[in-house]
């Protein structure tokens, strides 16, 4: 497997863009994979510089309904003719947060999903793409109480209601060394997520986990605590970013160590 960053929070490559926001190429048994486009044309750009060629990627996958993770699929629509995208089930452009008491849209852009509705597939649970490829949605009920911790809603019929990220998911490979994980910014909370795919794929072990883990405005000590149950996962290596935060990372660094790598943008991994 290769997976190569295309668009992160972090570049230390002058020659590529950085924002907030996060796409992942990846490549697993000749088959091309995207996750996520972003928060515009930025990754495409990167992509290029990258020397990937975004025309031939056969799927792609949303992680979830925000902003910064689906704004760039209008151009990647524009680029690449066929590669249909997959989106959980609940995924609709009704996201939004809270802050300073004022509620600011967070989600698809609009139209997004009735424009390119042909191109656009919806799966529920856990769906296979490909031999060892699959997509996982949160099968823990009642994940609002992570929406009221972030001051994310979603508007259900002119009511706000606290987000429980249904429209949230994995993309998960079984491989030789153990399930590699892809969730960008695990809102459900990456260690909840491990257990999940641990619980779908019975008998198997968490190889590595690789995305954001929504920790940039939690306190130091809570953030210690995740990490203490982190490593009770069993997870063998963890790449993170994005909506992690720098002062979050340096804690697990510190705690989890070597297992640690910081995302950024233009860093590919092989596994």
């Amino acid at each position: 497997m290769i997976a190569t960053i295309l668009i992160d929070n972090i570049s230390n490559n002058p020659d590529l863009t950085a924002e907030w926001g996060l796409s992942i190429h990846i490549e697993y048994q000749g088959r091309k994979y995207l996750l996520d486009t972003g928060a515009g044309e930025a990754f495409v750009r990167n992509a290029d510089a990258l020397g990937v060629d975004l025309s031939q990627v056969e799927l792609g996958v949303l992680s979830h309904a925000h902003y910064d993770h689906a704004n760039g699929m209008d151009t990647f629509f524009t680029r690449n003719a066929s590669a249909p995208f997959y989106l959980q089930a609940d995924s609709k452009e009704n996201c939004y947060d809270c802050k300073d008491e004022v509620l600011e849209y967070i989600g698809i852009k609009k139209g997004t999903l009735e424009t390119f509705a042909h191109r656009i597939r919806y799966v529920e649970g856990k769906t296979e793409l490909a031999p060892g490829v699959y997509l996982l949605g949160h099968s823990t009920p009642d994940l609002d109480y992570c929406g009221q911790r972030y001051q994310m809603f979603l508007k259900i019929a002119d009511q706000f209601m606290y987000d429980d990220f249904r429209h949230e998911q994995s993309l998960i490979f079984d491989t030789d060394k153990g399930l590699i994980i892809f969730n960008s910014c695990c809102h459900g909370g990456a260690d909840l997520i491990i257990q999940e795919a641990l619980d779908a794929f019975p008998g198997r072990k968490v190889y590595t986990i690789v995305g954001g883990f929504h920790l940039f405005q939690t306190p130091a000590s809570q953030v210690k605590e995740f990490a203490r149950r982190l490593e009770e996962t069993g997870v063998e290596h963890v790449v993170t970013g994005h909506c992690t935060g720098q002062e979050a990372f340096d804690i697990l660094k510190d705690m989890l160590g070597d297992k640690v790598r910081q995302m950024e943008t233009g860093l590919v991994l092989t596994f």
